[in-house]
């Protein structure tokens, strides 16, 4: 009876995942998966990072009320951050990826093996965003590695252990199955992507540990967990394992930032209201309601048109087509299945890095300004993407207030339209016009998508 149950198991499971190894013995089910933790425990981490951070001593820290109106009372001290998380090697000469929320802007980084040898480590790329960071471990000798697996191959109800580091209390193992796929816009803080969903137990210090398959093989970088009370509720994310390849190739070709394509669209997920008077037969896809002039889908796709795959593989959220850009890299070509007035057809483009044009040519304004220490930046796409703005954003961009400007109202993220009433397109004539004021300033500026004016008398 028992060696017929795990011949039915087998069975079940071999058409889903091919390459999924079921126990095939009762020794087997009695070790449990003490291999695979053998083979795998090596290779995670311990992360200790230092950062040294500016913090203001105020006579009103700890009392309920004036502590909110005076938190930038007193001079600023330099005090030290510890943070502790997780880390996976992935190669033998030491690189290491973990979090960017446990290493970014560290001072002093310490690498912990399972043996409990210690070697310092430096960031070679981080990306606040993904929450991803790549590190090198320095001078360290051959160093055990867990093998990547294409993520794409993940389904839905395997078996997965999280390794990594909670509380700090040494490594720990815990075990579970992939709870969902494609989880975009549901984990916390900076990470904006797309995430495998585990029921493994994941909790502080977890961060930037390993998520691995039963052949011991990492499918993903745990980064965050959905929770009220911080600890583990049982709805745990990790960083898919392909995108994690694509940020050790660019840290090895030297890059200290990850370069994402810039589609330059945006859109929203088909509802199933919207579905049929898109001419699909189901609720799937992205429908597009603008495209940037500098994009390499201009001319190639158009608000109403409904892109439903890239690369073969579906897409239904904006944060999946980034992902699946991201898959292809910079100057790949991808293939994009759309849906137009109901037929579907296939296009092909060059990806490419987000333009700088016309250049942000960033000026802050002098003494002889009617506004000193306003910094301003020209808008095209690189600034659209860093600060978020909203896709057919135009004119020049408040980068910081100043002293001055902060209290007449700016705030930094304005969109500066006009001065005076004349039209303001690039940072240079918002500086020359700033200079030119006699006595009365009036500021056109956009704030959230709203219109507002400012009229200052000088």
């Amino acid at each position: 009876m028992f060696r017929s149950l795990c011949l039915v198991l087998t069975l079940l499971a071999a058409p889903a995942v091919a390459d999924m190894r079921v126990p095939g013995s009762a020794t087997e089910i009695a070790t449990g998966f003490v291999p695979v933790v053998k083979q795998a425990a090596p290779a995670v981490v311990n992360i200790y990072a230092s950062r040294v951070v500016e913090r203001r001593r105020s006579p009103f820290m700890g009392d309920p009320f004036f502590e909110r109106f005076f938190r930038e009372f007193g001079p600023a001290r330099p005090r030290v951050q510890n943070s502790l998380g997780s880390g996976v090697i992935l190669s033998e000469d030491g690189i290491v990826v973990s979090n960017y929320h446990v290493v970014g802007e560290a001072t002093d980084i310490r690498v912990v093996l399972n043996d409990r040898r210690e070697y310092a480590a430096r960031v070679l790329l981080g990306d606040e965003e993904a929450d991803v960071a790549i590190l090198q471990i320095e001078d360290a000798p051959k160093l055990p590695a867990l093998p990547l697996r294409d993520s794409d191959s993940v389904a839905v109800g395997e078996l997965v252990l999280a390794i990594g580091n909670p509380f700090g209390v040494g490594q720990t193992v815990s075990s579970g199955i992939v709870s969902g796929l494609a989880r975009s816009g549901t984990a916390m803080g900076s990470s904006r992507g797309y995430f495998i969903q585990t029921d493994a137990p994941i909790n502080p210090g977890n961060s930037g540990g390993a998520l691995v398959d039963v052949n011991g093989q990492l499918i993903g970088i745990n980064t965050a967990i959905l929770s009220r009370s911080g600890g583990s509720n049982g709805i745990g994310f990790a960083i898919p394992a392909d995108l994690v390849e694509q940020f050790v190739a660019q840290a090895r070709a030297g890059n200290e930032s990850f370069e994402r394509p810039w589609a330059g669209l945006s859109g929203q997920i088909v509802t199933p209201d919207m579905a049929e008077g898109l001419g699909l037969d189901r609720p799937r896809g992205l429908v597009i309601s603008q495209v940037h002039p500098q994009s390499v889908f201009a001319g190639r796709l158009a608000p109403g048109d409904v892109v439903v795959a890239v690369d073969g593989t579906p897409v239904n959220s904006p944060a999946e087509m980034v992902y699946r850009l991201s898959l292809a890299g910079i100057g790949a070509e991808a293939n994009v299945t759309r849906v137009r007035e109901g037929a579907t057809s296939e296009i092909a483009v060059t990806l490419t890095a987000v333009p700088e044009t016309p250049p942000r040519d960033r000026r802050v304004t002098g003494r002889a300004a009617a506004l000193p220490g306003v910094a301003l930046v020209t808008i095209n796409p690189a600034v659209i993407e860093e600060f978020r703005l909203p896709l057919g954003a135009t004119g020049v961009l408040i980068e910081e207030p100043g002293p001055y400007g902060a209290r007449v109202g700016l705030r930094a993220g304005d969109i500066l339209r006009e001065i005076g009433g004349q039209p303001i397109p690039d940072s240079a004539t918002a500086a020359a016009a700033l200079r030119a004021v006699d006595r009365v300033l009036v500021l056109g500026i956009v704030r959230d998508g709203r219109r507002l004016s400012l009229r200052l008398r000088l």
